[in-house]
This record gives structure tokens, C-alpha cells and sequence, in this order.
């Protein structure tokens, strides 16, 4: 019944603004100034209806707004959570501690919300939505029992929550998630007091590590992680003012440090810098005297804007906002402000009645009133809001809009919009006999219009140049793709190319798998004469290149079988020969003397196999302590082929005793064929050394030919498989050994590990072509044996572009950590638990905190990688390097350098670059992540685009740093030149001016036109009349250029003249800097003719007089003191 009641009254609401025929006065049109306006497109009263919340006795107190929810608390102890899509409630939340009095949303985990309540209690509620659980209060606090909680603010990094109450006490909790056991955060994260202020605490802030606090009397800044307090500013002042921090992430402003405003009485606002420092004082008492803009409802029809102006207000704002892109917002009972401090002006400040309590998320603001309703407004640009209302068929309001705002509607730019078409279907709907003023206010309107073509020059955006739109009837944007740009050209070409990669991998492994199915059947019975027609030995196919030493150790091992196999069938076929079992003897005795002869062998076998273990270890401690002596011998140690050499040897024996498996099976077959110590000699040079053959005398030919066939075939299945694009199951054909396969005593496993890791450090797979398959193979091998550090340096510096030493490295140590607990919590996937976790393991070990830092990318990406700088310098840039992409790297990159004080920032940057090259590396990959386009900043003819200085580059402080690094010439100049390429023109003029090519610095100023660049502390000043003359010179072409082609702004609008760059603005510092008269002998030796402004005459005739009172009160000194000194020698 209540919603029905609310919708027909707005029904019929509507309905008297359509028959209502009263005539109207003429709409007064708003100053160009105004372009945005509050407006009101949802109406809640429904929803407090549904909620009961419209009753005398139940009331709404306090609200909270996210991204996802709207949090209404109730003055019987509830809170509701109402889904902003729909406005739907899905929860509500129970407290008998009292009335809720304030409620925060945790801005980037919708599932967490902290509620203050009337008893001072704190609770922080865990929702639980994605698993379809029931709420659980997972903290709770009564830190401020019998106290009025008046604040609170989230860090939603550490999912903690700060608390200020009316007796000035600051106090924060933990948001122990149930997620990771109950109870843990009362165990380990107690509730804690920050400090205690003199008064009580207004508002509370929160931005990268710094909590703000605005009292009654101060306002202070807190370094939660340093416990370091800070006072903003010296003056006292004594009521409500709040205060709030200013993230500065937009154009000019990406990279530098939050800002923090804090209100003074009197409509002044104070800012700050994120230390505390006051930088100036906003005045805003003279600028409120401007005329208020209307609200802009969609039911029922605005009011009229009076254009008189209004007494100026001095007021206290008793709480600041960040609201939108770059604006401020305060309220008062009464009015709406909203403010732009970056240029100290007013956007627009709106009368709304009976306000109490405002909550914002981006541009929508939500209003509890003093009765208990709640309206929904969003800050717009007048020609949005006109597009909205026109989608609401609200034909009256959007004409009414039209008119008030009509210098933002009759430009270029709202036609994307608002198509004339739309406003032709406007016109269409309002009726001549009901709103005569308005039809006729609308037709001026649409005689002014501008087309779209109008508001673009040819620096088109990096949008519009690839995708062009239109605006249907209904709404509906529908967007063109332009399908010839370059870049679906490059994105086709790639695709063509990595598909034409992968057919031909396809049909190359295709063509080796028949090779390889199909051998030669008759191949085994060639008589020995064709062998050695042939001329290639054992029936070997000679390769191109070395194989892997697992490929030929495999190939070595079925040989060595079938050579065993084919011996006992030959033997086998003497016994059973047709001719001897004819013989009655031979018929009775065979079987009996085969069988005695078998079991006589094997027994030998059996006696032989026992002592072999603690032989082979002996021989493998006397080949280590005799490769050790001849190392520390110094001809042998400085000799590279002498200590490869020994470390060969070496490592024969102990791949023939601690290899993999299949090495020392094979091993084992052939020595008991053969001679023990020559022909395993040869057989684990082969495995070492692919290609290699067997060079021991005694075995027949007849043998060596048979295994050698059986080896070439091995080989080529082998390169067949190698060849294939990918591997069935994913994993290396060689598994990593983390654990040694027999005991070994500890003096001996040091002098393995010593040898094992001078081995892999020497490269001494340097001299095979497939180095990294080899360093690969023996790291997995023998990994037990090596020292992780050790090896970890080693990879960074020799196997860097090596991935799959790497990706072994990594691979091991996982395998070597898998056990610890911290896998367990890392798998849970609770990033801030996780990193808990390896906080607690301090003192780290490099090795194993990098496994585990591998676990964590894999698990959340960059999320996790922006975590890493709290392990540096245990983990480096360069370990972070090797593990993530580019763009995540130089994101942990950028926050390793900005968690340094600024005046450390530039040092440790460099000592983070060894190699020196990575300065060049570094800032190409800063240069083209997270950049403005080429077409953007640099023009079809290479030149500077006008004002394309002031894009975002989303690694500026990074850039800024880079360029500043000390480095030779020929490094400045090929840093000069990728910053040009790129068009990054505030980096190419700072190293111009380092490289001393002043002349091209100033010409690329005056192609940006921004004479900004020339008065900042570090711009470039001119410093010699020929400099001067360059520049005047250069700034009139590029204004006689700029006057060929409209030029507008980086946000569409066109340009102010205060700032740019021509003759009469230059001649002016010219004359502060040399004089009026010297400035206008400039002038006419450049032979520029300039009328001077009756401003720029006034100031250089100020100048003059300025200039001879100087030389008159210096020449007055002088001749006193010539007086005084004579004086004295009289």
C-alpha cells in the first residue's frame, strides 16, 4: 500500500507539471563560469517507507556509503544494508549497545563494515555474501565505553579501523577476518590507542600510512607506522572544522603526495602538505557572495536562478570531503558547497534545507535531513544532466537546464552529448501554449548551436581517434570501430604470424614423429662391407648440434640393454643350435649344465653387488679430496681450462655414484660387460658430453655396431620429442632431486657442495651450444648439493635471460619448502595473512622467502608484488624482475623507490642500477606503461604538441628520477632522445639543458606554449640576450602557426591566454629581468613589430620608475658612505 501511495503521488505529481499552463518569466542564464550543477534523480522515500524509517518513533541517524552498499543506521540500534543496483535491502544488522551514531563501508573489501553505537561501542561486522554465510562480528571494541564515538575512518590496506570520540581519544582495531580462525585477531592485534588529542575529535582521515585528525582546537597528522605526530599549522582555533586529505592523481598531478585541507573560521581553508607544512590559506568568504544554483529535480520543476549576487558568508565547515575529480565539498545546515582548490574557486554551491550528515562516493552524494529523510544527488555537468533528463523524458527540466546553462549546451563539445537532433525532439515535446517562454528561450538556443567538428581540432584524443559514437534515440551509445587503424593492423599481423609459427612447430613435429615411428627395418642385418661404404661409423646420424646430456645418457642406456638382450639371444641360439640337440648327450645334459652355468653367475652378481656401496663412496671422498687439493693449488685455480678440467674429472665419478637412476643402471649394465674403470670413463664422458662414442679396445665389433644402431635410434626419438612445441604433461623430463638419494656424512657433503657450486658458477657447460639445457639438467640433478645462495646469485647474473634455470631454481626451492606453513596460508589466498606469515619468519634467507614471494604472484599478481619492497634488501629488483611482468615490476619498482624519504630517493635508485644499463632499460619501460599515446604528444612532423606536457604518465616520479641520475654524455644523450620518441618533453628539456642544448630546450617551450616552463623554480630561464632573441623569435612562428589551427585544451576546452607563450608576455620578463628599455631594444633588434597592452604598458612604466629609485637610493648610499669614510680618515 505505501509504495503504491508513493507512486501514484508521483504520478500525479508529474502529471500537474505537464497540464499546468501557467505562463512562465524567462530563464536567467547562469555565468560561463558555473558548468556544473546538483541534481536529484532518485527519490528514497519509498525506500524509507519499506524500512519503517519514516515513523516518528524510528528515525534514520547516521549513513555510510561504498561502491556496492548504502548503510543506514537506525535509532533503535539497526543497520541496514541497502544494494545501491535496485535499491534492494539485502541485510540488517542487530545492536542492543544503543542507536547506531556512525557507520563506515570499507572502501576496497565491500565484505567488512564498522559501526559505532550510542554505549561506545565498536563492532565490525564481516557480511560473508560470497560464501552465503551469516554476519559475524569479527571485532569488537569498547575502548570508548561511556564515551560518544564521533568518528571513523578505514585502512583498508591492513583492514583496520580508526576511532575518535568526544573526550579527543584515537584508538584503531583490527578486522580479524573469520576467514583465517576466530578469535585471532583479539590474540595478536589487540585494540590499541593512537593518542589522545586536547579536545574532541570532529573528523578522521586516512591516506598512505598518515592518519589525520581534526579537533576542536587543532588539527594533527599522525605516521601510524613511525608513531611520528605532527601539528598542521600553528594557529588555534576553537569549534567544528574538519578536515581531509586530497589525493592528487590526476594530469599534472599523477605521483606527487596527497595534500591534506584543513577548515579555518572565518571560510577559510588551509593547504597543506602531506607533512604538515602549510602552503597557503583558501579564502572563499568574498567568493560565496555569488548566487546559488538551483537543485535540478526530474519530477517537479526547478527553481529559477536569481542572478543577484548575495552578501559574502563567513562560516566554519564543520567537515571537508574529497568528492569526485579534484573537488572539495562542505555542508552547512542550509547550503551545499563545493569547491575546487587546485584554482581556489567555487564550482557551484546549492540551497538544501535541513541538512545533518552527507556521505560521498565519487560524484553521488547521499543527504540525511534533520526529519530523518534521505535524498540521493549527483554532482553533473550541465550538459550530462541534460542527456539524463532527456532519457527520463522530463521535457520541462531538461528545457529549463537548457536555458540556465546555455554557454555550456551551445558548444561544440556537448554535442557528444546531446546530438541536435535530441534537442530538436526537445523542442518537439514542449507545448508553445503551456511554455511559451521556454519554446521561444529554446529556439535562441538551438539558432546557436554548434556542430560537433567545431569543438576538435586535429589534435584529436587518443579515443576519438581510434572509435567514433553516436547517441540513439533511446540512450544508447552505439560506438564504430575504425577497423583500419594501425593498431588492428599490428594486432592482425600478430596473430597471422604467431598462428603461422605455431602450424609450421605443428607440421615440423609431425614430420620428425614419422621419422622417428618409422626406422629402417633391414637396417640391423647390413652386412659389415655396406657399413663401411657408408663411411659413417657405428651407424651413427651425424647431428648438427649437441644434444642434451639426458638425451644422450638415455640413448647410451638402451643401447647398453639391447647389447646385453642381443648377447643372451645369441647365446641362447649357440646353446639351442638344430645340430647339438640332435645328440642324444647334448639332449639329456643341456639343460642341467645352462641352468648350473645361470645360477653360477648370478651368485656372482650377488657377491659382487655387496661391497659396492661403500666403494663407490670411497671413491667418491677420494676423487673429491683430490679435486679439492689440486683447486687450491694457484696454477690450477687461475688457469680456466686447467680447473674445468679437474672438475670434469670430477664430476665422473660422481655422476656415476649420486646421478640420477637411469645413469647409474646403465652404468652398472656396462661395467659388468666391459672394463670396470675404462669404459665407465667413456660412458659418463658421453653422458657429459653429447655426440661423444665409447673408446675402449677390448668389446667386438659386431657389438659396438649393434649398440651404437640402437643409440642413433634412441637419438633421433629423442630429438623428435625435444622438437615437439610443448610437453604432454607440462613438467621437465628431469626431476629435481632437493634430497640427496643415500646418506652421506657431513664432511663429505661439504666438499661436495663446495665443488658442486664452483662448478655451476665456472659455466663450465660454456663450450656446449645448449648451455641452458645443460646448467639445467645438473641444477635439477643436483640440487641437494648446491648452495642456494650461491646458485641464486649465479642465475641473476649469468642466466638471466635464461628462463628455465630460472623457472629449475624456483621449481627447487618450492620442492625444498613445501613443508613449511606458511604454503598453507599463502593456498588460503588471504593476501595480508600471507605476508603476516612471512613477516614472522625474520631473519629471512633469501632463497626461501623467494619460493615463497613466488607462490604469493602466482596466487594474486600485482597485488602481491607491490607488497614485496617491506622484504627489500633481502629480495632485489632484480629477483622481483625475473618472477613478474613488466608492468607489475615497475609498479613494485615504483613503490621500492617512494617508500625512501625524498632526499634518499635518487641515490637509492642508483644503487639499485648494476648494471648501469638498467638506467636505459628501466626508463623505456616507464616510457611505454601506463603513457599518453605517441599520436597525442608528438605531431605527424615529430614536432611537440601544444600543451601535450601536461598528459598523465602514470611512472612520472620514476621518470623524473631516472633522468636525474648521474651518467657520461653519450648516456644523456640516448636518454634525450627516447624521452623525445616517446614525447615525454619535460624529461627531454631537462636533460637538453643538462647536455647544454639550451637553444632546442627553449624551442621546445615555445612549441608547448606554457610559459610556466620558463617562470617555475626549475624552469629553463633564458640567460643571454641571444637566448632572449631565440625565444621571442621562436614564439612568434609558433603563434603565427597557432592562429592557422584552433588549439584546444587536453580536456577539450579551449585555452586561457594568461599562460602562453608570445612576444608581449616574454618582452614583459624581459623587462623584469634587464629592464623596460633594454626589453624594448630586444624587440626591435628582432624586428618584431608589438603594440603593448595598456596592462603591459603600465607595468614596464612601473618598472622604469622602479628602476630609477633603485639607482637614486644606491647612489644616495654610496655617497654616505664615501662621506662616513673620509670622515673616519680625517
Amino acid at each position: 500500500m505505501e509504495s503504491g501511495d508513493v507512486t501514484a503521488g508521483r504520478g500525479s505529481g508529474v502529471a500537474r507539471g505537464r497540464r499546468s499552463p501557467v505562463s512562465m518569466p524567462q530563464m536567467a542564464a547562469v555565468p560561463e563560469n558555473h558548468s556544473h550543477v546538483l541534481a536529484e534523480f532518485d527519490c528514497l522515500d519509498p525506500l524509507l517507507s519499506a524500512l519503517r524509517l519514516d515513523s516518528g518513533r524510528l528515525k534514520c541517524t547516521c549513513l555510510g556509503v561504498s561502491r556496492k552498499w548504502l548503510a543506514l543506521g537506525t535509532s533503535a540500534g539497526g543497520l541496514h544494508l541497502i544494494q545501491k543496483e535496485g535499491w534492494k535491502q539485502r541485510l540488517i544488522l542487530t545492536h542492543k549497545e544503543g542507536s547506531v551514531v556512525q557507520v563506515a563501508c570499507c572502501p576496497h573489501d565491500e565484505d567488512f563494515v564498522a559501526v559505532a553505537t550510542g554505549q561506545g561501542l565498536v563492532v565490525v561486522w564481516e557480511l560473508q555474501l560470497e560464501r552465503r554465510g551469516r554476519p559475524e562480528r569479527v571485532s569488537v571494541s569498547w575502548e570508548h565505553r561511556g564515551q560518544a564515538v564521533t568518528a571513523l575512518c578505514w585502512d583498508a590496506s591492513a583492514l583496520r579501523v580508526f576511532v575518535g570520540d568526544a573526550g579527543g581519544k584515537v584508538s584503531f582495531l583490527r578486522a580479524a577476518s573469520s576467514k583465517t580462525g576466530k578469535g585471532s585477531g583479539f590474540v595478536i592485534f589487540p585494540v590499541q590507542t593512537v593518542t589522545t588529542v586536547d579536545s574532541r575529535v570532529v573528523q578522521l582521515g586516512y591516506q598512505d600510512g598518515r592518519l589525520l585528525v581534526s579537533s576542536l582546537s587543532r588539527c594533527y597528522l599522525c605516521d601510524t607506522e613511525r608513531e611520528k605526530f605532527w601539528r598542521v599549522g600553528n594557529k588555534e582555533r576553537d569549534g567544528e572544522y574538519g578536515a581531509c586529505f586530497f589525493p592528487q592523481n590526476k594530469g599534472l598531478l599523477v605521483g606527487q603526495p596527497p595534500l591534506l585541507y584543513s577548515a579555518r573560521p572565518g571560510s577559510r581553508i588551509w593547504e597543506a602538505s602531506f607533512n604538515g607544512e602549510v602552503l597557503s590559506t583558501h579564502q572563499f568568504k568574498q567568493p560565496l557572495a555569488c548566487p546559488p544554483l538551483p537543485l535540478i529535480p526530474y519530477r517537479d520543476e526547478p527553481q529559477h536562478y536569481n542572478p543577484l549576487p548575495r552578501s559574502p558568508q563567513s562560516m566554519a565547515f564543520s567537515k571537508l570531503l574529497y568528492l569526485g575529480d579534484q573537488n572539495l565539498l562542505t555542508w552547512t545546515h542550509s547550503a551545499i558547497y563545493i569547491f575546487t582548490p587546485q584554482n581556489g574557486q567555487v564550482l557551484l554551491w546549492t540551497e538544501v534545507k535541513d541538512l545533518v550528515d552527507i556521505a560521498v562516493y565519487r560524484n553521488d552524494l547521499f543527504c540525511l535531513h534533520g526529519s530523518g529523510r534521505l535524498s540521493h544527488l549527483s554532482l553533473l555537468s550541465a550538459e550530462r544532466c541534460v542527456e539524463r533528463l532527456l532519457r527520463r523524458e522530463s521535457w520541462p527540466v531538461a528545457a529549463m537546464v537548457c536555458c540556465m546553462f546555455q554557454h555550456a549546451i551551445t558548444t561544440g563539445r556537448a554535442r557528444k552529448a546531446i546530438p541536435i537532433d535530441r534537442l530538436e525532439h526537445l523542442r518537439s515535446q514542449l507545448s508553445s501554449s503551456t511554455h511559451p517562454e521556454l519554446t521561444g528561450q529554446l529556439e535562441e538556443i538551438l539558432a546557436k548551436l554548434e556542430p560537433l567538428d567545431s569543438a576538435c581540432s586535429s589534435r584529436r584524443s587518443s579515443i576519438s581517434s581510434h572509435e567514433s559514437f553516436n547517441v540513439l534515440d533511446c540512450g544508447i551509445y552505439r560506438v564504430i570501430s575504425r577497423r583500419g587503424s594501425q593498431s588492428d593492423e599490428e594486432t592482425s599481423s600478430i596473430i597471422n604470424h604467431s598462428m603461422s609459427e605455431e602450424e609450421r612447430l605443428k607440421e615440423f613435429s609431425f614430420v620428425q614423429e614419422e621419422d622417428a615411428v618409422d626406422p629402417d627395418p633391414h637396417g640391423s642385418e647390413r652386412t659389415e662391407a655396406e657399413r663401411s661404404e657408408q663411411g659413417v661409423p657405428f651407424h651413427l646420424p651425424l647431428s648438427f648440434r649437441h644434444k642434451p646430456p639426458r638425451i644422450a645418457l638415455q640413448a647410451v642406456r638402451d643401447s647398453v640393454s639391447s647389447f646385453v638382450k642381443k648377447t643372451t639371444e645369441k647365446i641362447n641360439t649357440l646353446q639351442m643350435n638344430s645340430e647339438l640337440w640332435h645328440l642324444p648327450e647334448f639332449r639329456d645334459s643341456g639343460h642341467p649344465e645352462i641352468s648350473a652355468s645361470c645360477s653360477e653367475e648370478t651368485d656372482n652378481e650377488v657377491s659382487n653387488e655387496m661391497p659396492n656401496a661403500e666403494a663407490d663412496m670411497q671413491a667418491l671422498r677420494s676423487a673429491t679430496e683430490r679435486a679439492i687439493s689440486q683447486i687450491q693449488d694457484p696454477l690450477v685455480l687461475l688457469d680456466p681450462g686447467c680447473l674445468g678440467e679437474t672438475l670434469h674429472k670430477w664430476l665422473t665419478v660422481l655422476q656415476g655414484i649420486l646421478g640420477p637412476e637411469e645413469l647409474r643402471s646403465a652404468a652398472a649394465a656396462l661395467s659388468s660387460g666391459s672394463e670396470p674403470g675404462e669404459e665407465k670413463a667413456d660412458y659418463l664422458n658421453s653422458g657429459q658430453q653429447d655426440g661423444s662414442s665409447f673408446s675402449s679396445g677390448e668389446p667386438t665389433e659386431s657389438i659396438t655396431e649393434e649398440r651404437k644402431e640402437e643409440s642413433g635410434e634412441r637419438e633421433e626419438k629423442e630429438d623428435t620429442c625435444e622438437m615437439k612445441p610443448d610437453r604432454s604433461n607440462g613438467s621437465h623430463p628431469v626431476p629435481v632431486r632437493a634430497e640427496s638419494p643415500e646418506p652421506l656424512p657431513s664432511d663429505l657433503v661439504e666438499g661436495l657442495s663446495q665443488l658442486a657450486t664452483l662448478y655451476t658458477e665456472m659455466s663450465c657447460f660454456r663450450n656446449q651450444e645448449k648451455e641452458e639445457a645443460s646448467c639445467t639438467v645438473f641444477l635439477r640433478s643436483y640440487f641437494f648439493l648446491l648452495d642456494h645462495e650461491r646458485v641464486r646469485r649465479m642465475c641473476l647474473m649469468c642466466y638471466s635471460d635464461q628462463p628455465e634455470v630460472q623457472s629449475s631454481f624456483v621449481e627447487a626451492m618450492q620442492d625444498l619448502t613445501q613443508s613449511s606453513k606458511v604454503v598453507e596460508v599463502i593456498q588460503r589466498g588471504d593476501l595480508l595473512r600471507s605476508l603476516r606469515s612471512l613477516r614472522e619468519l625474520q631473519p629471512w634467507s633469501a632463497p626461501p622467502l623467494l619460493a615463497h614471494l613466488h607462490r604469493l604472484y602466482e596466487k594474486h599478481g600485482e597485488a602481491a608484488v607491490r607488497s614485496f619492497t617491506q622484504f627489500y634488501p633481502t629480495i632485489t629488483p632484480a629477483d622481483v624482475m625475473t618472477m613478474a611482468q613488466q608492468s607489475h615490476f615497475l609498479a613494485y619498482l615504483d613503490n621500492l623507490v617512494q617508500s625512501q624519504t625524498e632526499e634518499h630517493r635518487l641515490s637509492f635508485l642508483q644503487c639499485l642500477l648494476e648494471p648501469e644499463s638498467l638506467r636505459q632499460d628501466w626508463l623505456e619501460l616507464a616510457l611505454t606503461h601506463d603513457a599518453p599515446q605517441r599520436c597525442d604528444t608528438i605531431s605527424p612532423d615529430g614536432h611537440p604538441r601544444w600543451h601535450s606536457h601536461c598528459f598523465r604518465w602514470g611512472y612520472g616520479r620514476l621518470l623524473s628520477l631516472l633522468i636525474r641520475l648521474p651518467a657520461d654524455v653519450a648516456s644523456k644523450q640516448k636518454m634525450a632522445e627516447c624521452c623525445r620518441s616517446h614525447g615525454y618533453w619535460t624529461g627531454f628539456i631537462f636533460l637538453c639543458c643538462e647536455l647544454q642544448r639550451r637553444e632546442e630546450a627553449l624551442t621546445t617551450i615555445c612549441q608547448l606554449d606554457d610559459i610556466g616552463l620558463l617562470e617555475e623554480a626549475d624552469g629553463v630561464v633564458p640567460q643571454t640576450l641571444e637566448e632572449w632573441k631565440l625565444l621571442i623569435q621562436s614564439s612568434q612562428r609558433c603563434s603565427r602557426a597557432a592562429d592557422s589551427e584552433q588549439v584546444t585544451g587536453l580536456n577539450g576546452s579551449s585555452s586561457s591566454g594568461g599562460g602562453s607563450i608570445n612576444p608581449e608576455n616574454l618582452t614583459l620578463m624581459l623587462a623584469r629581468a634587464a629592464g623596460p628599455d633594454r626589453a624594448l631594444a630586444v624587440l626591435e633588434e628582432c624586428r618584431v613589430q608589438l603594440v603593448l597592452s595598456p596592462h603591459s604598458k603600465l607595468v614596464c612604466e612601473l618598472l622604469r620608475v622602479t628602476e630609477t629609485r633603485q639607482r637614486a637610493m644606491i647612489q644616495t648610499m654610496l655617497e654616505r658612505c664615501d662621506r662616513f669614510l673620509w670622515s673616519q680618515h680625517a
